[in-house]
């Protein structure tokens, strides 16, 4: 397994562990609207109300990240941020680093998911940080049903991070009014 693969499949570990724990998700009180902030404050997005934080575990390799959901459109979004190995540095817009990191992504998707659907690729350079990011949109069975994914991946310095938004694959036009107020700059 190449290194960026090993990046990814670390990021992807802790978002399937949030995401299997979905069914399991204990009702809390919801707050109006969340902020998150990864990247040292580079990729900054407000969620809209309706969704509820739970923190997942650390995975062993240090990522970190939370499971956000909301129980009334059946969305989640999970945010992970880890540490790239072994000291890499990359540029807020590194294309190589963020090229390889979405051909990994994809190839574990295909692994992981029989079913898993690429709709889209996208790069994306937010105005005001110049973050790059790469957003790869996707179909799957998840969670007992057919959703709709998109996923995020951005690297910052010595971080990398990974945002998920999944939704019904019924809900498309929620689903993508969320991906653009998160990538939004």
């Amino acid at each position: 397994m190449s290194l960026l693969s090993k990046k990814v499949a670390v990021l992807m570990l802790a978002a399937f562990a949030g995401f299997a724990a979905v069914n399991a998700h204990a009702a809390k009180e919801t707050v109006k609207t969340e902020k998150v902030s990864m990247l040292d404050g580079k990729f900054v997005f407000v969620l809209p109300k309706g969704f509820v934080a739970d923190p997942l575990p650390a995975s062993p390799s240090g990522a970190k990240g939370t499971m956000y959901t909301n129980q009334a459109t059946k969305t989640v979004v999970i945010a992970a941020e880890n540490q790239i190995p072994e000291g890499q540095n990359v540029k807020d817009n590194d294309g190589e680093f963020l090229d390889g990191s979405v051909s990994s992504f994809i190839d574990d998707q295909r692994k992981a998911l029989p079913d898993f659907n690429k709709l889209s690729e996208k790069s994306l350079t937010q105005k005001g940080t110049g973050l790059g990011l790469r957003q790869v949109d996707s179909t799957a069975a998840q969670g007992g049903g057919q959703t709709l994914n998109t996923t995020l991946l951005a690297g910052s310095g010595t971080k990398m991070a990974l945002v998920q938004v999944i939704s019904r694959a019924s809900d498309k036009k929620a689903h993508d009014a969320l991906v653009k107020t998160i990538v939004k700059d």
